[in-house]
């Protein structure tokens, strides 16, 4: 099912992954490409991050001049001492990266969000001060 603004498809293991990552845990971020490469453009799976891995292993897995979509999953604890977690969604657009992948990624968005049902806040990025973990922990409470 292509997205009719710019003709991106999701492939399905992108839905698989999140499902796991929202229902069972199984990872601590996602990140997902747009493979611009084949006749049918879609939305792959490029990276998932293992529970134990950090924040900052997530934003080093983010190319400094290449535009991602990425999931993550926050856990955080609340000033009642609840332990909580939000599941962010990141629209990683570097100034670096190529104009028209930044506005494939845009066009895509909105539709590929939909996609993954449970996204609880969304954050839009075009360098790492705008996705650092103060600012994960201020939009997570």
């Amino acid at each position: 099912m292509a997205n009719a603004a710019s003709g991106i498809a999701v492939h399905d293991e992108c839905k698989l992954k999140f499902l796991e990552l929202k229902a069972k845990r199984t990872y601590r971020f996602i990140v997902f490409k747009i493979e611009e490469k084949q006749k049918q453009k879609q939305v792959i799976v490029e990276k998932v991050g293992e529970p134990a891995e950090s924040y900052d292993d997530f934003a080093a897995s983010l190319p400094a001049d290449e535009c991602r979509y990425a999931v993550y999953d926050f856990d955080f604890v609340t000033a009642e001492n609840c332990q909580k977690s939000r599941i962010f969604f990141i629209a990683w657009s570097p100034d670096s990266s190529r104009v028209r992948s930044k506005m494939i990624y845009a066009s895509s968005k909105d539709r590929f969000k939909r996609e993954l049902d449970g996204i609880q806040v969304e954050l839009q990025a075009t360098d790492p001060t705008e996705m650092g973990l103060d600012v994960i922990r201020s939009r997570a409470s």
